[in-house]
């Protein structure tokens, strides 16, 4: 294992780095820019059983240290991206990805992780009960326990693969829902999604996304995500994954700091599409300056 690896799952990554779903489309698309095998993998866009056109415009606004979005999970479907965006994928990076799934019913969930568990590429099944942008689905199973173990159970019993639960941080308590998870049988947990959030026009005087609200991501939401990782790795044993807001390398290591075996970064890469590439990058000197041997002691270090 090289000086930057960590296992997540029991599937080892060349480092922690992982672009996340939603902003690194299936992977491909950032292949014209740099080879994305310096990845230590990446979770490709948000994938349902059937397509979807997503929200209506406007689905993108920018805001202060951040950006909300309402796209809605447009996607080509499961049955597409297994015989379209994969084998595309597959011409340009090597190594195991992470599947994000959403769904609008425990049905859903099932058929979609079943396809895509059976796919060899995919590493990791990550279940995305959190998203805040689609109604009927998404975070309202993530807000409740036992909805959110329900999940967990109706998705293992038809995979093999890791499936790791991404969670909503528009909770009052993300730790009963993380110890639902785990209790149910998940292999690990990914955490924060977006915070629902709004803007509003001043010219219309009217919500500015026509979706009226929207998911908040970007440098404003690190602090909430360290925090809840924090909390959520006292009370878990089975491993996370932390995003929301990570752009730099220290970020990286903070977060791992607070629990994190691995972490996504989603909104920089909207900002910069090198911005993955350049924190592994980072990554050795920073280490040097902070007196880091091996990147994977550092997961959890900051607990007691």
């Amino acid at each position: 294992m090289g000086r930057l690896s960590v296992t997540l799952c029991g599937v080892e990554l060349s480092n922690p780095v992982i672009p996340a779903s939603g902003t690194f489309g299936y992977g491909y698309e950032f292949a014209d820019y740099y080879d994305i095998d310096c990845l230590g993998t990446l979770s490709f866009k948000g994938t349902t059983s059937q397509p979807r056109f997503g929200n209506p415009q406007i689905r993108i606004a920018e805001t202060h240290a951040g950006m909300l979005n309402a796209v809605g999970l447009q996607n080509p479907g499961v049955d597409a991206v297994i015989s379209q965006e994969l084998p595309r994928l597959a011409k340009v990076f090597h190594k195991p990805v992470m599947a994000n799934v959403s769904g609008f019913s425990l049905e859903e969930y099932v058929c979609t992780c079943q396809k895509l568990d059976a796919q060899p590429q995919v590493g990791w099944l990550e279940v995305n009960i959190s998203c805040p942008n689609v109604h009927g689905g998404g975070m309202s199973f993530g807000t409740d326990p036992a909805a959110a173990a329900s999940v967990v159970r109706a998705v293992k019993a038809v995979t093999k693969k890791p499936v790791i639960m991404k969670l909503t941080p528009n909770v009052t308590d993300i730790v009963s829902v993380a110890r639902a998870c785990e209790d149910a049988g998940a292999d690990g947990l990914s955490l924060i999604n977006t915070v629902q959030a709004m803007r509003i026009d001043l010219y219309t005087r009217r919500p500015l996304l026509a979706n009226g609200t929207g998911g908040l991501s970007g440098p404003a939401i690190f602090p909430l995500a360290v925090r809840m990782v924090y909390q959520v790795y006292e009370a878990v044993s089975i491993p996370i994954v932390g995003l929301g807001g990570v752009s730099s390398a220290e970020d990286v290591i903070e977060m791992m700091l607070a629990g994190a075996t691995a972490v996504e970064v989603g909104a920089a890469n909207l900002v910069d599409p090198y911005a993955c590439r350049e924190i592994i990058a980072a990554l050795p000197a920073v280490m040097d300056k902070y007196g880091i041997k091996e990147l994977r002691d550092m997961i959890g270090g900051a607990h007691g």
